[in-house]
């Protein structure tokens, strides 16, 4: 915990965000000065089949937060993706470049901005941004986190950050790090794709980077946070394999390999033009091994 916060997380068995009412009531209740809303319907294939549920989950609750946050004078932080973009961009995308989806989850995610951004709409006067608007959605596992900081003035106009962040990973829950080096442990040899291009992120930069965003007195807008530095899946591959010395052969393939239910951005370049950047991804994923797998 931060010193000065009081975080309070809940998971989906303490709120159900896909029902309006309990969601805002919770919030009602707790009066943070900030809710950061991490919970997400992450599965990306399975969002091909199940598309009603990842737009309830990334779409529509996002609105019902929002709305609570605005009405009871909260902050809000919501967490977005790299996938509300193509990936056709040969150089990587801006906070403020048109979203183009290409897969059930990226439009999902895309659903859940524009929901914030019509709830939120009277808190960005003069500064307000318009996501998607021709974009169509279609047809149209929860939980999150509250903060209270006395040193946070909340008000009926208070400040939403959508922050977009990609390739995550971090100490709890599944990432590829973690996976890569069980196949790298356990397999004679792999194949990793190398024309899928994106940032990797270190949780633990994410939350500081946001820690500082809600400190900052910045406007509401839209923000990219993400490690520095681009490489595809295999270079990634290979500097995991590089730092903890694993042996194991890694040829690279395109992405034609693995057919898979949903399409996935050739570039997930995010570009941070707004707050200052974050380290390195290189040196972030060597601080995640020396925690994770005791490398020195």
């Amino acid at each position: 915990t931060a010193p000065g916060y009081e975080i309070i997380g809940l998971d989906k068995q303490e709120v159900d965000i896909t029902d309006k009412f309990a969601a805002q009531n919770r919030i009602h209740e707790i009066a943070p000065d900030f809710v950061i809303n991490a919970a997400a319907y992450t599965a990306v294939d399975d969002c091909e089949t199940n598309i009603d549920t990842a737009n309830l989950v990334n779409g529509s609750a996002v609105g019902f937060i929002a709305e609570a946050c605005k009405k009871y004078g909260s902050g809000l932080v919501h967490i977005s993706t790299d996938y509300v973009f193509d990936g056709n961009s040969k150089v990587g995308y801006k906070e403020d470049d048109s979203p183009n989806p290409i897969n059930a989850y990226g439009k999902s995610k895309l659903l859940g901005e524009q929901e914030l951004l019509r709830a939120m709409a009277d808190n960005a006067k003069g500064g307000g941004v318009e996501i998607g608007a021709d974009t169509k959605i279609g047809d149209v596992k929860s939980g999150g986190a509250e903060a209270r900081d006395t040193n946070i003035n909340s008000s009926k106009n208070a400040k939403y950050y959508l922050v977009r962040t990609s390739w995550l990973y971090g100490v709890n829950g599944k990432n590829f790090v973690d996976t890569i080096i069980n196949l790298g442990q356990s397999k004679p040899e792999l194949n990793v794709v190398n024309d899928q291009i994106g940032k990797p992120t270190f949780t633990f930069d994410l939350a500081k980077a946001i820690k500082d965003l809600i400190e900052s007195g910045f406007p509401s807008g839209i923000y990219h946070l993400v490690n520095e530095n681009h490489l595809s899946w295999y270079d990634f591959t290979l500097e995991i394999f590089g730092l903890l010395n694993i042996k194991t052969p890694v040829r690279p393939v395109d992405s034609n390999s693995f057919p898979r239910p949903a399409k996935r951005p050739k570039c997930s370049i995010l570009i941070n033009n707004k707050r200052p950047h974050l380290r390195d991804h290189f040196d972030a994923l060597k601080n995640y091994l020396g925690i994770k797998y005791g490398l020195r």
